[in-house]
């Protein structure tokens, strides 16, 4: 790989995807979408007093102690509570821009929504709706990403429900051997809930969803593991 390509990817801006389209059917029904779901408290402004603290707060709250100030949001027709309660970002010392999904199938469509806008930046991807520690992991997956040669780096976790999500295989260097989406059974300890990337694998990405559009693939539920894969 060109390193000279890479120095200069790592230099361009950080700009996060935040996918908020899908529907919360498992813990339907709520009366807010579920990234504004309540989940402790927070100080105001001038601290005098503790407000509720939504469920994405916390995620963007990470992401700007890392650095990164301007995030698209991605929904889905009928979510207007989000930006309703976010605006433009100001609130909470971002920037924070919406974007519509299109078509329904898989958080990697939904991510290429964003394609025009991101296709010449470092992404960081955060699921509004998933907690993690610790809150500077963005800025250890950024570090990561500009030492190596990588064109993706991913956050990995212990995993409590191997079933629901993404399980990474990884060897003595860090580096992903394979995934298994959503295994019935597993010897796997890992899985991934957060990842940086470089214009590489937004382009990648993107022409890969491309292809599968009009076929009989298209419809399938594509996750970004499988991307990744």
């Amino acid at each position: 790989m060109d390193m000279d390509r890479i120095d200069n990817e790592i230099s361009r801006e950080v700009i996060a995807l935040i996918p908020a389209a899908g529907k919360a059917t498992r813990i339907a029904p709520l009366p807010c979408s579920k990234e504004l779901y309540p989940l402790g408290f927070h100080a105001n402004d001038d601290k005098s007093e503790l407000r509720p603290k939504v469920v994405s707060h916390y995620l963007l709250d990470q992401l700007r102690l890392s650095g990164i100030n301007k995030a698209y949001i991605i929904l889905r027709d009928g979510k207007w509570d989000i930006p309703s309660y976010y605006g433009d970002g100001k609130s909470i010392d971002m920037h924070i821009a919406y974007l519509m999904m299109n078509s329904p199938f898989g958080v990697p469509y939904t991510l290429d929504q964003a394609f025009p806008f991101v296709k010449d930046s470092i992404v960081a991807l955060g699921f509004p709706d998933i907690m993690f520690q610790p809150d500077n992991a963005y800025s250890k997956l950024l570090a990561a990403l500009d030492k190596s040669n990588a064109d993706v780096v991913l956050g990995v976790f212990p995993a409590t429900q191997p079933h629901k999500t993404d399980m990474v295989e990884l060897d003595d260097n860090g580096r992903i051997i394979s995934f298994q989406i959503k295994p019935d059974q597993t010897e796997l300890l890992y899985t991934w809930q957060i990842a940086v990337w470089t214009p590489a694998f937004t382009l990648f990405m993107h022409d890969y969803i491309s292809y599968r559009v009009g076929t009989s693939e298209e419809e399938i539920e594509l996750f970004v593991g499988d991307v990744i894969h």
